[in-house]
């Protein structure tokens, strides 16, 4: 009976996230400023929580015109505070392409090294999961810099990071229960 209780709550569960999830996937899509002739950086979403599930699921887009063909750029974030001290954390890299654009992914180490500041493991089954030791970064909008690799053009945007709310943590516990997040604070 208590197995059938806490199969029906973990479905009710999953509605209602589900559900929630659906109308906070569409993102508005930043866009370059015509007006500006110089590199300009966007990113998509400009507006993040800091929930293990949701940020690892989120697909953090950074998109840069202006720059050198065929030149490399790497992304990093500005003045992220480590409680002892203030860092730029590299998040990004990529290719320019022939017109001067690139498209850069924040990658899932860089999620959850960077900015949960937790680690990738794996369970017996060889699933990958996450491991939580601390803090993420704190909550707050960051500067994120693209710099080129082979010119002094560099272009930045802004992107902000918030607190996991209801429907980040009853995600989270649910990574829990699934055995995919692991909480060793």
């Amino acid at each position: 009976m208590k197995i059938l209780n806490n199969k029906i709550l973990f479905l009710l569960l999953f509605i209602i996230i589900s559900s929630l999830s659906i109308t906070g996937c569409f993102h508005n899509e930043q866009k370059f400023d015509p007006s500006i002739r110089g590199p300009q950086l966007i990113v998509t979403p400009q507006t993040i929580r800091l929930g293990v599930a949701t940020l690892t699921k989120t697909p953090i887009i950074f998109k840069g015109k202006g720059f050198k063909p065929n030149d490399s750029v790497f992304i990093k974030l500005l003045d992220v505070n480590t409680g002892d001290k203030t860092i730029d954390i590299p998040i990004a890299d990529a290719v320019v392409d022939s017109k001067g654009s690139f498209l850069a992914k924040v990658g899932t180490l860089a999620k959850v090294n960077d900015i949960l500041r937790a680690k990738l493991g794996s369970n017996e089954k060889l699933e990958n999961i996450i491991i939580v030791t601390g803090p993420p970064i704190p909550e707050g909008t960051y500067t994120a810099k693209a710099i080129s690799m082979e010119s002094d053009i560099t272009a930045e945007c802004k992107i902000t990071f918030k607190n996991p709310s209801i429907i980040d943590k009853i995600k989270d516990l649910i990574g829990r229960i699934l055995g995919k997040i692991v909480i060793k604070k």
